[in-house]
């Protein structure tokens, strides 16, 4: 159960990270507080985007389906679950290799470090870890 409430409250926070993100980038904001960092250079290079669409939406969306999920499984009926522990697990699987890729292109190809991008894969590295505790251990 405390895994699934970490998940919950990981998933909101990066929910809240990753809607920042995505509000700088269709313009909503008009700076994107970094402090350090290439932050604006990341969000406006090529790779900002996937598919047409901004790749902080996609953190928005796989933030609130963790979040979800995750919410679900701490009502009673739903706590002992296996199938919502190993969803949430593949679910954050999937963010974590996404987060990998990401990661990637921004070390290696960009040669460039965004302070909430690091921030966005350090909780979905978490989260990735806490699901994946909360599969084996059943």
């Amino acid at each position: 159960m405390i895994r699934r409430q970490a998940i919950v409250l990981l998933a909101l926070v990066g929910l809240l990270v990753a809607t920042y993100l995505w509000l700088y980038k269709i313009g909503v904001l008009g700076e994107l507080r970094c402090g350090t960092g290439s932050c604006e250079y990341v969000q406006t290079s090529r790779f900002a985007d996937l598919l047409g669409v901004p790749v902080a939406f996609y953190g928005v969306a796989g933030y609130a389906m963790l979040f979800v999920i995750g919410l679900a499984g701490l009502e009673g009926r739903f706590a002992g679950d296996r199938r919502l522990s190993v969803l949430l697990a593949a679910l954050a699987t999937v963010g974590f290799a996404f987060t990998l890729y990401l990661t990637y292109i921004e070390l290696f190809v960009l040669h460039a470090i965004c302070r909430w991008c690091v921030a966005s894969a350090a909780i979905m590295t978490a989260i990735w870890a806490a699901a994946v505790a909360g599969v084996s251990r059943r």
